[in-house]
């Protein structure tokens, strides 16, 4: 198995979300054959425009877009609001669209919700759309909705999910080969 460099972007902004439960329960489970590191600040990069692309970017953009470039591929997480990509997700992505560092990049998702089918054919053509390395194949999903975030690493730990993240992890590491 190759060891790769992960970063698991959580698309939520809420502190106890499901989504960046499930992706640091898969880093726990990741380790040591893969480094996954977790992006929960979604919230936390200003609304783009194109005119704030000037150097140098803020400070949490400039953040944001290193841990793409030093990853070796890319996890994206959401959770559905209003049957869309969440506006803070869609904004991450904004702010890589006119960059390198996106562009070929390898990416799958995970889902944390039994629900969100609308959000997900949005975010799979957004994704494909910013990166020819986006794999429609590579996907992974567990209901985990109402779970509090212990709860989720509990369930997340136990040996048939283990099972299912260690296959993933292993598919998107031939993917992002």
């Amino acid at each position: 198995m190759l060891h790769m460099k992960i970063l698991a972007l959580s698309g939520s902004g809420r502190d106890a979300s499901t989504n960046t439960a499930m992706l640091h329960a898969v880093s726990k489970i990741a380790q040591p054959s893969h480094q996954v590191t977790v992006f929960s600040g979604v919230a936390d990069l200003p609304v783009f425009s194109p005119d704030a692309e000037k150097e140098p970017l803020p400070q949490a953009v400039q953040a944001f877009i290193q841990m793409i470039h030093e990853s070796d591929g890319l996890i994206v997480s959401s959770p559905e609001y209003v049957r869309a990509i969440p506006g803070g997700l869609k904004n991450a992505i904004d702010w890589l669209v006119s960059r390198d560092e996106i562009i070929g990049k390898p990416i799958a998702l995970m889902h944390a919700s039994h629900r969100g089918d609308d959000m997900l054919a949005q975010l799979r053509l957004v994704l494909s759309t910013v990166s020819d390395g986006f794999s429609h194949e590579t996907f992974l999903r567990f209901g985990l909705m109402k779970l509090s975030p212990s709860d989720i690493s509990t369930v997340m730990l136990e040996p048939a999910n283990r099972t299912k993240v260690t296959g993933f992890l292993q598919e998107f590491a031939s993917h992002c080969t």
